[in-house]
């Protein structure tokens, strides 16, 4: 069944898209809620002419979102989280750790403009997370996870064996 949104609905779109879902969903929850409205020819064309008069307001938005994604490229993050046996982390890293990372950085993106893949990352390494800040501009940001616990290096095994045998 295709809806116009009214609202932006997480995981599924902002505020004047045209989107897809199963009937029921649309009927019992997104229509009775106030979140979307069927997608008729008369809602279309509704939604057109509310797209002309926001052009001014919708271009200004873009710019905004361009803006937000120049300083997206210009900055690295990297996140620790603690880690287990081998690369896997106690607990996850979800958007809302992101968006906390991305703010620190000094970028501020709310935690739902933010897309993991999976939803969530359980282990160490190079990621990518979609941020969508306007429906005509997506950025595909990388970050990385490590392991916050400090490096130790392991000690010579000779030396032990040398001091048991003294012993």
């Amino acid at each position: 069944m295709e809806i116009i949104l009214k609202k932006d609905v997480e995981n599924l779109g902002l505020e004047f898209d045209t989107v897809n879902v199963k009937p029921g969903y649309a009927r019992n929850f997104l229509i009775p809620q106030g979140f979307a409205l069927l997608a008729t020819p008369k809602n279309k064309a509704q939604l057109e002419a509310t797209l002309e008069s926001r052009k001014e307001e919708e271009a200004k938005l873009v710019s905004a979102a361009n803006a937000v994604v120049d300083q997206l490229k210009k900055t690295s993050v990297t996140i620790p989280a603690k880690v287990g046996t081998g690369d896997k982390l106690f607990g996850s890293i979800n958007n809302a750790d992101l968006a906390a990372a991305l703010e620190k950085a000094g970028v501020s993106v709310d935690k739902k403009y933010i897309k993991i893949p999976g939803n969530t990352i359980k282990r160490t390494g190079k990621f990518s997370a979609v941020v969508r800040l306007h429906r005509n501009v997506e950025y595909n940001y990388e970050f990385d996870i490590v392991s916050d616990a400090p490096v130790v290096e392991a000690a010579p095994a000779k030396k032990e064996e040398a001091k048991s045998e003294e012993a």
